[in-house]
């Protein structure tokens, strides 16, 4: 789009090679149309000062003879000033800065084209770069426009427009140049600001517009020279979008290419999985460019760009984001040449360049209902934690992580299976019924007395890990609680009441459980424990053949009865965790493990606590104790398992 004309200016730009220790002498001497010492062009005042040309009336016609100035070489010179203030504010700027000589970068010789590298540059230039997309900010009902130059007849051209959260108007137009050259027959091009006044004074012809929010191209094998006009609105509300543009769409290709079926496909669904797969992009698996793939998870609605989902990401702080104007449109904001700032505006905001992992946002104020996670160069993928009975929408994004742009899949959505119907399981009155709870799964228990009742009573043995715990009457919820060991719940009753409790499962494992309901309230099959189910161990009272050890009671007389069973000296906690099932009774022990058994109460709780030695061990062995209390229905409770160990040497 930008090339260089005859005499080294480039269109709508500075100069293709200009050395600033004589930039200013020559602007000045072709301000006046005479010689100014380089000396006088020294400060940075004087360049300031240029910009405004009041400071500098015409210089007055010298009385010393010398050869005759060419026609119109002044005006010609005065032209040429112009532009160069026009187009090289920010040469100027940064003149002082520097003194040597350095070239604008170029494509290759003979076809010279603007490459920048940081988009940023770019930012509220109504210039689009050729080979480079730019993002930018529409404020609602406010149009943007920008422009670019395709020189000659016959050149490819493409433009992608890409809306981020918010539908977009968009038109494209071309204006031709005029045969007649500027300058009075100089043969200079025209600058890019007269022709930008001359297409908005004339009527262009409109090529192409769109409107919606999917990403729109336009393509031509074979366009006219002249100078293109992009308009752009957005009527919603302020939004992001993205422009690119080139002249070499064959070889530039910084987009992944889609497979010839850019669907997702379902292969797999569970009640919380939903197992993903796609065919490859062309782009990594032909061209052998770095591909990776980002998947995008939600339940409100499919994505057209990646662009869109960091809008939807980040829409608490989208207006903090979004230019203002007199500060990010002015040529001198310094963010936008790479300056440093305080809160890195000039960089680039793409956050697929950060590494994330799913439920892993990178926004500052994450959405819980959007997730998305980058697999690398994967093909198939399977989403885990969702919930069951749900609809999710699912997108796939290729992503070149060479020039960090994406092509979206067709996405699709899939709805997780329910839950499986849980059988409920009826409680009959005075009776304890086992109860068995998957790892995270959940089990219902019906209970409907056939006698009015003024109370009931529930008691929960949890046997391995802590399980949660509702109970509701005719649909109202009465009780929510996380039980651990035996607890007991009395509840006020209702004639003819039906009561319903679920029992959820632990993360941890499976949850196994004994449950007695009842009305009549004296009817305990349960036993009475403490608070505190420790075995406590006396090391001073160690010896090679016995230890002494100590346990809580309570006011209610039970029976407590002591087993022991030798194990390994590396015998660890985690083993001990295995065999902690409370539910176990001493029915299930051999009877060589059995100490003794002894009934035990205290009407003082403050002196419920009963001492046993266990005699009869080896020397420099390791022993696991257990401490069973049966109540008066006959039920067993094991306190939490102790480890002790004899001395060797006595």
């Amino acid at each position: 789009m930008w090339r260089q004309g005859g005499d080294g200016y480039l269109q709508g730009q500075c100069p293709a090679a200009a050395l600033p220790e004589n930039l200013l002498s020559a602007y000045v001497a072709a301000l006046f149309g005479s010689d100014v010492p380089k000396k006088e062009t020294k400060s940075a005042e004087t360049s300031l000062l240029l910009n405004d040309k009041r400071h500098f009336p015409p210089a007055p016609r010298s009385s010393q003879p010398g050869p005759a100035a060419p026609r119109g070489s002044a005006r010609t010179g005065r032209d040429a000033a112009r532009m160069l203030l026009l187009h090289c504010p920010l040469l100027l700027l940064l003149l002082p800065l520097s003194s040597r000589t350095q070239k604008l970068p170029t494509r290759d010789e003979e076809l010279f084209q603007m490459q920048i590298r940081d988009k940023a540059f770019f930012h509220d230039s109504s210039v689009v770069p050729d080979g480079a997309e730019i993002s930018s900010y529409l404020f609602r009902d406010t149009p943007k426009r920008y422009f670019f130059v395709v020189e000659e007849d016959n050149t490819p051209l493409a433009v992608t427009v890409t809306p981020c959260d918010a539908p977009l108007e968009w038109k494209l137009s071309v204006q031709e140049l005029p045969e007649e050259a500027s300058g009075e027959g100089s043969g200079e091009p025209e600058p890019l600001e007269q022709q930008k006044q001359q297409i908005t004074n004339e009527e262009g012809t409109e090529l192409f517009s769109y409107k919606g929010n999917d990403v729109e191209y336009f393509v031509s094998s074979s366009s006219p020279a002249g100078l293109y006009q992009l308009d752009l609105l957005s009527t919603e509300k302020d939004t992001h979008f993205k422009v690119y543009a080139t002249t070499t769409p064959e070889s530039d290709q910084p987009y992944p290419e889609l497979p010839y079926d850019p669907r997702i496909d379902v292969t797999s669904l569970g009640r919380t999985t939903v197992t993903l797969a796609w065919k490859p992009s062309p782009t990594a698996s032909l061209l052998k460019q770095p591909i990776q793939y980002c998947i995008v998870i939600n339940k409100e609605h499919n994505f057209k760009s990646l662009c869109a989902v960091e809008a939807k990401l980040s829409s608490d702080d989208a207006f903090m984001m979004a230019p203002k104007p007199g500060l990010d449109f002015s040529p001198f904001d310094f963010a936008h040449f790479g300056f440093p700032t305080d809160n890195n505006a000039g960089k680039e905001r793409g956050f697929l360049k950060s590494s994330s992992k799913f439920g892993r946002q990178t926004s500052s104020k994450p959405r819980v209902d959007l997730h998305k996670v980058c697999i690398g160069n994967k093909n198939i993928f399977t989403v885990s934690d969702l919930k069951p009975d749900t609809q999710y929408y699912f997108d796939m994004f290729a992503v070149n992580t060479n020039t960090n742009m994406s092509t979206a899949y067709v996405g699709t959505f899939a709805r997780t299976k329910e839950e499986a119907k849980q059988k409920t399981v009826e409680l009959k009155d005075g009776k304890v019924t086992d109860v068995f709870v998957k790892r995270k799964g959940a089990k219902f228990l019906r209970f409907a007395p056939v006698s009015s009742h003024q109370k009931v009573t529930f008691s929960v043995h949890s046997c391995l890990d802590a399980v949660q715990i509702q109970v509701r009457r005719d649909g109202k919820l009465l009780l929510s609680q996380s039980v651990e060991g035996v607890r007991q719940f009395q509840l006020r009753g209702k004639a003819k009441a039906k009561y319903l409790i679920r029992l959820k499962g632990s993360k941890k494992g499976a949850s196994v459980l004994k449950v007695l309901a009842t009305t009549r309230p004296n009817k305990q099959s349960f036993p009475s424990l403490p608070e505190d189910t420790r075995i406590k161990a006396f090391d001073k009272l160690r010896t090679c053949s016995s230890v002494t050890v100590a346990w809580l009671g309570t006011q209610e007389r039970n029976k407590f009865c002591i087993y022991k069973k030798e194990v390994d000296d590396n015998y660890n906690e985690e083993q001990k965790k295995r065999e902690q099932n409370q539910c176990l009774g001493p029915d299930t022990r051999k009877k060589s493990e059995k100490v003794l058994c002894k009934y035990f109460h205290s009407q003082n709780i403050q002196k419920a606590v009963t001492t046993e030695t266990i005699r009869g061990l080896q020397p420099g062995k390791s022993y696991l104790l257990d401490v069973y209390v049966i109540g008066h229905g006959g039920h067993s409770v094991k306190y939490q398992s102790k480890l002790v160990k004899t001395r060797k040497f006595c």
